[in-house]
């Protein structure tokens, strides 16, 4: 019996109007069994993030035709809903990578095929403005074409639901269920790009929608009262990495009075190889090797960079010697989330009913400065797809009133017209935050210790264990398994307190010795708590043998929680080691 993955590759050789450069790669890959059948072997999964991978030939990878056949159960799961929801209709984005403008046409001539009208930008953005598109215009979904950060060789299309945030994991469920219904993506029906735009089902949009979302960002300004003295005296080093934001960031520094600018010049302009870094993410530090040297040459106050659709930011933060600190995506998220709380009071803005929205692997320094004013803290798993999900349910219900979301790794929300991490509020905030500091001759690193010295010093980590072999996920969840059976009393000297468990969805209180059960959906996820306020989580991947371990430790000085930290890992780490020795 012929292998399935066969059966799928002939299906396309002999298909007579296979796109020429598909044909071309296909070709090229035929003298390698092993990458054909990679190719070949199943179909792209679609996950709550949508779908992801790498660019080239076949049901494995991305292409136009992996690419419709998405389409196809997005326009399947709209059109059942009837045709206010088509005539809403669906937003489209895409950003600077090999064929994103390509797949975002593709996305929208099967939409339009089923009479879905379709809002396209016609050029790349970023995509929290996609987010906001959703909302501004009503519309029924979005759509982005993007892969985050991952290399260049990599494409991927992310579906946002029409209250402008990710879709849900049930939602994902039933769109890929819909999707494999589609059938053979090679038959996909698409409709006339340009009958599309005679008819008006296809608009297209830009700078009407940039500028209704830079007002709805000026509305959240916390500090609108510097004057242009206090802005002439920041300089910036910027880099969007080849990316979507470097006009829409620009534009925004010009409009809040920032003219002591210097955008990255190699880095300017969109650039799908991300020809000068390995990888443009703005969680890497070497991404920041270009613009650190320009920063030097400039003495900048501060340096913000952006990864390829423009979600996340990193910063770096010049110190008094004249060196360059890179903040974390736990601190950056701390000096935000105190700035907005502090300058709320001020104004005597602050509700009663405010709520903060943060991961469970994100630092518990975010709970104690909001406790400090009275606000509530709550957790999500992992994915800002969540965090969007709780702003839409507490602006329903009215039982909370979002002030601030976060998450470890560089993502941030301030103003909630956009349900996702937005590094341009974020970035065009944080500049307005560096200026009120240097006002008073304080950098953003003083800031950063002034709040440790008040509220204790947190540290955070993330460790990553690789398993090898065709058998490291089974390892991994066998791994997981035994933890937690076997979990030794206390870690670096400390007594555990507490155990949540998010695959069984308890939580186990030792001091109490009592479970009860937690609010968050089901997730192979284990988090350990420590008498002292430290802890650690253990999050297997999923879709790769990859074990990442977060931890997080506080003290009353940095050399107290250094030292936990780093007795933490060891102890962890040992454990991953010999896990039955708990």
């Amino acid at each position: 019996m012929k292998e399935e993955w066969k059966k799928a590759y002939q299906r396309w050789r002999d298909f007579p109007n296979l796109d020429d450069h598909l044909r071309r790669d296909l070709h090229a890959l035929e003298s390698d069994e092993s990458l054909l059948m990679d190719c070949f072997y199943r179909y792209m999964e679609f996950g709550t993030g949508g779908i992801r991978g790498e660019l080239g030939p076949g049901i494995n990878r991305m292409n136009l035709y992996t690419v419709r056949k998405t389409a196809e159960g997005l326009a399947r799961y709209l059109s059942v809903q009837g045709e206010q929801t088509k005539k809403a209709g669906v937003v489209i984005a895409f950003d600077s990578r090999h064929q994103s403008a390509t797949f975002a046409r593709e996305v929208a001539k099967v939409l339009g095929n089923h009479g879905i009208r379709i809002y396209l930008f016609e050029r790349i953005m970023p995509t929290p403005i996609l987010s906001f598109a959703v909302r501004h215009l009503a519309a029924s979904a979005g759509v982005v074409i993007t892969a985050s950060h991952n290399p260049a060789n990599y494409n991927g299309i992310k579906v946002y639901d029409a209250d402008g945030a990710q879709i849900t994991p049930d939602t994902a469920s039933r769109l890929f269920t819909l999707i494999q219904e589609a059938g053979d993506e090679l038959a996909i029906q698409t409709a006339d790009e340009e009958s599309l735009l005679q008819s008006g089902m296809l608009l297209r949009i830009g700078d009407t929608i940039v500028d209704a979302y830079f007002q709805q960002v000026s509305s959240i300004r916390q500090h609108s009262e510097l004057s242009q003295a206090a802005k002439n005296a920041v300089n910036i080093v910027f880099t969007p990495l080849h990316g979507t934001t470097g006009e829409v960031i620009s534009k925004g520094l010009k409009d809040f009075g920032y003219h002591h600018v210097l955008t990255v010049p190699e880095q300017a302009l969109p650039d799908p190889d991300f020809s000068t870094v390995s990888s443009p993410n703005p969680e890497e530090p070497e991404a920041f090797h270009l613009a650190l040297q320009y920063a030097i040459q400039a003495a900048a106050d501060l340096v913000i960079g952006t990864d390829p659709d423009g979600d996340r930011l990193g910063v770096w933060v010049k110190q008094s010697g004249g060196t360059y600190l890179p903040l974390t995506g736990n601190q950056i998220g701390a000096l935000l989330l105190y700035d907005v709380l502090r300058q709320k009071r001020i104004q005597g803005s602050l509700p009663p009913n405010g709520i903060v929205l943060k991961t469970i692997v994100t630092s518990e320094l975010g709970r104690r400065i909001a406790a400090d004013f009275g606000v509530k803290t709550e957790d999500t798993l992992t994915g800002f797809k969540y965090i969007g999900e709780k702003i839409t349910t507490y602006k329903k219900s009215g039982d909370y009133v979002f002030l601030f979301g976060y998450e470890e790794s560089f993502g941030y929300l301030i103003g909630d017209f956009v349900r996702d991490k937005d590094a341009v509020q974020s970035a065009l905030l944080l500049v307005d935050l560096c200026a009120y500091h240097k006002a008073k001759n304080e950098s953003l690193g003083d800031a950063l210790q002034n709040l440790y010295e008040r509220f204790g010093y947190y540290l955070e980590d993330l460790q990553t264990k690789t398993f090898k072999g065709v058998q490291g996920i089974q390892i991994m969840k066998d791994l997981m398994s035994s933890l937690r059976r076997h979990l030794p009393p206390s870690f670096a000297g400390m007594r555990i307190i507490g155990i949540e468990d998010y695959l069984t969805g308890s939580m186990e209180d030792l001091a109490k010795g009592n479970r009860t059960p937690l609010s968050l959906p089901r997730s192979d996820v284990l988090k350990v708590l420590l008498e002292d306020g430290s802890w650690f989580c253990l999050r297997p991947s999923g879709t790769e043998p990859k074990l990442k371990l977060y931890l997080g430790t506080v003290g009353d000085s940095h050399k107290e929680a250094s030292q936990k930290l780093e007795q933490l890992k060891v102890d962890v780490k040992k454990l991953l080691e010999h896990p039955s020795e708990g």
